[in-house]
């Protein structure tokens, strides 16, 4: 299994050197060269299976020969340990016909831990037999950076720097990545929005010189490990509800469109998928581009829902790869019309997009009132990102094919937002009661590369 890069340029790599490797040096995302598919017969034999053997099953035929398969069961086992849930990432029925995949069970609250934690494992375990050490830099909305650091804190062979927008996190999502004591992690709070962060740590990847002397790797969306270990819960949720035998619809709040592209790769996999829903806030420039073609950022709004408050959505360039042809000149074309403004997709692709994705958004005064209602019709709390997908399903459910919204984080990481709403403030669970009495570490940057790169150098252990 080849590993190549969305613009067409940089070298093939191996699912070892890519997932090292993060972005691609010609600024490319980089994507398996061919989807393994899964038979009739393969998909449901995972029925009943517990999480970490259909983790097994699905991501095993990416990895090539960079893990055994004692390793790489080894490495499932130890990442998903610390889960506050048996089944990992269980459903709950919201109505007829609508469930909420619950993907917060993790040591973060947040889906991203479903990545995160393995990503950290596979890091570790191909680090530690190389006797290699690499920097880790990530640009978070939120949730990415506290799963990062939750993941790697203390480990070996990795420093990691986390940049997030001052002021625009929650205060929970900030402390859980401000008080970890674990000297090779690092919380930076930079002056700007979370797209100004995304930006620094690619123009970081872009300066060669610094990408090579602090050995530079990625964990964002960027990195295609990520994305293939959140294929995982399509594959578990679907198949709890009749596939392949059925098709099942999903609806997944997103910004930056890599959780939302694992689905894409599960429906080339061969799981039934129906629908696959993009669910936007008022920073809707995922819905408008899928209605529309244009994809012209206007300025990130804030909202209740801050880890979907962006407007350059780094996955989005994978799935326009496919939708060009697999043209790694014409991805190449658009990001530079991006820097530029924006960009139209040509209508052939266009097309080609509507055909895969349905999208919709949600207000603010529409996701208070879901949170509300929902609260009061099934008893559930969802935090504001849930809500938003949950608001966007209702607007698409088919009474033939169940749909499952993706519940992205634990209501109490948003507790103003959950409060406002129901009146009911949501308590973090036991093993996170002590956040708020937890000392915090943490440095303030200017949106400026040269002081963040030595920032970085200084910091980093030789």
């Amino acid at each position: 299994m080849n590993y190549i890069s969305t613009r067409g340029v940089a070298p093939d790599l191996t699912f070892e050197q890519a997932m090292l490797t993060g972005l691609a040096r010609d600024g490319g995302l980089y994507v398996p060269s061919e989807v393994p598919a899964m038979s009739t017969g393969e998909i449901a034999a995972l029925a009943n299976l517990p999480y970490e053997e259909v983790a097994f099953r699905i991501m095993r035929p990416y990895l090539g020969d960079t893990f055994t398969d004692d390793e790489f069961r080894e490495i499932i086992a130890k990442a998903y340990a610390g889960f506050g849930h048996a089944a990992r990432a269980p459903l709950v029925q919201l109505g007829a016909g609508h469930f909420l995949l619950e993907l917060f069970h993790g040591p973060t609250l947040a889906f991203k831990d479903f990545a995160m934690q393995l990503i950290g494992q596979l890091f570790q375990t191909s680090l530690t037999r190389s006797g290699d050490r690499v920097t880790i830099v990530g640009a978070t909305s939120g949730d990415t950076g506290s799963a990062a650091i939750e993941a790697f804190k203390g480990l070996d062979a990795v420093d990691v720097f986390i940049l997030f927008p001052h002021g625009r996190v929650s205060e929970v999502q900030r402390r859980q990545m401000t008080t970890p004591s674990e000297g090779n992690v690092h919380a930076l709070s930079l002056t700007g929005h979370f797209d100004d962060c995304q930006a620094k740590v690619k123009d970081m990847f872009n300066d060669f010189a610094f990408r090579d002397e602090v050995k530079l790797a990625g964990v964002n969306s960027i990195n295609w490990a990520r994305v293939l270990a959140q294929v995982v819960y399509y594959f578990t949720s679907a198949v709890a509800l009749g596939a392949p035998h059925r098709k099942v619809s999903f609806t997944v709040p997103t910004g930056n469109f890599g959780d939302i592209f694992a689905g894409y790769i599960a429906r080339k996999m061969g799981l039934p998928i129906d629908k696959l829903v993009v669910a936007t806030n008022q920073n809707d420039i995922l819905h408008r581009c899928l209605s529309t073609g244009r994809y012209i950022p206007d300025g990130v709004i804030p909202s209740i829902s801050p880890s979907m408050d962006i407007q350059v959505s780094s996955n989005f360039e994978r799935v326009l790869f496919d939708a060009y042809g697999r043209d790694g000149s014409a991805v190449s074309q658009l990001m530079d019309e991006l820097k530029g403004g924006g960009f139209t997709v040509s209508q052939g692709a266009l097309e080609h997009l509507q055909a895969l994705f349905l999208s919709g958004r949600a207000s603010e005064e529409e996701t208070s009132a879901t949170i509300a209602r929902l609260r009061e019709t099934t008893g559930e709390l969802l935090c504001p990102h849930s809500a938003v997908g949950a608001k966007v399903a209702e607007d698409h459910l088919d009474p033939a094919v169940p749909m499952i919204t993706l519940a992205t984080a634990h209501p109490a990481k948003f507790p103003d937002a959950v409060e406002a709403a129901t009146g009911i403030r949501p308590a973090l669970p036991p093993r996170m009661a002590d956040l708020f009495d937890r000392d915090e570490r943490v440095t303030r940057v200017e949106n400026d590369l040269a002081e963040i790169e030595q920032f970085i150098r200084g910091n980093i252990t030789n």
